[in-house]
Parts: structure tokens; C-alpha cells; sequence
């Protein structure tokens, strides 16, 4: 796919852009991966589940750039709601040819302490809702449904580089994760040459919910390089991942070479220790 370059007059219009779904959207990495695929071409579908005044905001933001962008809400918790997301997406821009799946549920539990609720909704986040995604899109163009002249897709995981490396910490985020990386090889062998499915793994990129400022700074020093992904790196990997026609069934790895460095235990526990 080749979508038009970001100088392109916007009066271009709908009729000739592709356009991509981009779950979890409305804030954090999702947001950053939206204004670049937005400014790289692409009309935009953002996903939300809680976050609509952030998700509205960032799509008023786009369309004012020249591209079209429009809000959809789903918690993506069944194949029902899976499914009807993908209508309402495909029903407003029929020229849908990728989906990133940035959407991720991220809770901290060890192999001691799992439950069957946690990494039960770990496996539906993480993994169940992106594979179902991704069979949706390869169902709708190898039916010919797209109005995209270049009808070929492809869809992006986000994963994480520690699954070159793991470690207990956050045992069911690792496992769905993990379990999603699979899905990526599997899914770009069985549905060549339709879909192409590709995936980044970031690195610490942004502060989790209870982490501080200094304990951030310090672990995103932590690697090979002196610092590890940020929100616009993360998003120019994707944009480079739509555009690449050669790659699928891998992982890129944007984290300044963190997974060179292997360590037992979370790098946030370990600073904390």
C-alpha cells in the first residue's frame, strides 16, 4: 500500500486515501499513532473505550489537518462487540485496508499470584480481540468489499520487546502478549497475500500508572543506547510498517536496545529494589 505523501492537497479527498482502524486511539501511543498515520496519508478510525472527550479532541485535530477521522467506542470485551465495531468502521470508511491494534490491558501479577479473572481478561484484550480483528479485515478483502484501489492490508500489533527476554513480572500481559506474537507468524503465513500481519514491540516508552517521574527517567535510561522508545518513534515504526510490502510476520523491536539487556525481574522492580 502506498497512501498519499503527507504534501498532497487534502482536497484529494476520502475517495482516494486508504483508511486505518487504530484501537486504544485516544491517548498515550495510540494518539501519537494516529496523528502520524493521519499526517502520513491515511483517513482515521479511532477506537476508544472510555476516553471520548480525548478521542473527539484528537479527531477534530485531524480533520482540521485535512484528513477525515471519526470516533467508535467499544470495550472489545466479545466477539459480538468485536464484530460490530468492525461494521461500524468498515461502514464508514469502506477504503479500510489496516488495523493496528494498540488497545492493551496491562496489570501487574506473577505466576504465584494469577487468577483465572485476570488472565482471562489479559487474553481478550491482548490477544482474542486483535486476532479476531485481523481475521475481520482479511474476510472483507478477500471478498473484493474494499473501495481501496490497492485492496492489499495489512494489520500491527503492538507488543513489547520483553518477550525477547521475559521475566515473571506481569505474568498474564506476558503470556497474551506473547501468545499474540505467535498469532503474528501464524496468521501472516495462513492469510498471504491478502493481509500482510506485522507487529513493534516498543520499549518503555511512557510512565505507567503508579511509576514517578524519576523512577520513568531511570528506567527509560536503561539500555544499550541511553534511552529507550518514545510516543513518535513508536508511531513512525508503524507508519513504516503500513507502507512496507516486503515485510510481514515479524517483529520490530524500537527500544533503544533494551531487549540486549536481559534482567530478571521488571525493570521497575528492579529500580525499586
Amino acid at each position: 500500500m502506498h497512501p498519499p505523501d503527507p504534501g498532497d492537497s487534502p482536497a484529494s479527498t476520502s475517495a482516494a486515501r486508504p483508511a486505518c482502524l487504530i484501537t486504544g486511539a485516544a491517548a498515550r501511543v495510540g494518539s501519537a499513532i494516529a496523528e502520524a498515520m493521519s499526517a502520513a496519508g491515511w483517513d482515521v478510525a479511532i477506537h476508544y473505550r472510555k476516553s471520548q472527550s480525548a478521542a473527539e479532541s484528537l479527531a477534530a485535530a485531524l480533520t482540521q489537518n485535512g484528513r477525515e477521522a471519526a470516533c467508535f467506542q467499544s470495550d472489545l470485551g466479545s466477539a459480538q462487540a468485536i464484530g460490530q465495531l468492525f461494521d461500524r468502521v468498515i461502514g464508514r470508511f469502506p477504503r479500510l485496508t489496516c488495523i493496528v491494534n494498540n488497545a492493551s490491558q496491562f496489570q501487574f501479577d506473577r505466576p504465584e499470584s494469577v487468577r483465572a479473572t485476570l488472565l482471562e481478561s489479559h487474553i481478550q484484550a491482548n490477544l482474542i480481540a486483535p486476532v479476531l480483528l485481523t481475521q475481520q479485515l482479511h474476510q472483507f478483502l478477500a471478498a473484493g468489499h474494499s473501495k481501496n484501489d490497492d485492496p492489499a492490508g495489512v494489520v500491527i500489533h503492538l507488543l513489547d520487546q520483553k518477550l525477547v527476554n521475559p521475566n515473571p513480572d506481569f505474568f498474564s500481559y506476558t503470556l497474551s502478549k506473547a501468545a499474540l506474537l505467535e498469532a503474528t507468524r501464524l496468521c501472516a503465513a495462513a492469510l498471504a497475500p491478502v493481509l500482510r500481519v506485522v507487529a513493534v514491540a516498543p520499549g518503555i516508552t511512557l510512565p505507567s500508572a503508579d511509576q514517578t517521574e524519576a523512577e520513568f527517567k531511570k528506567a527509560h535510561s536503561m539500555t544499550p543506547l541511553g534511552a529507550s522508545s518514545r510516543p513518535h518513534e513508536i508511531a513512525d515504526a508503524v507508519v513504516w510498517l503500513a507502507r512496507a510490502r516486503a515485510v510481514t510476520g515479524t517483529m520490530l523491536l524500537v527500544d533503544g536496545g533494551q531487549h540486549l539487556s536481559p534482567l530478571p525481574r521488571d525493570v521497575m522492580m528492579m529500580i525499586r529494589s
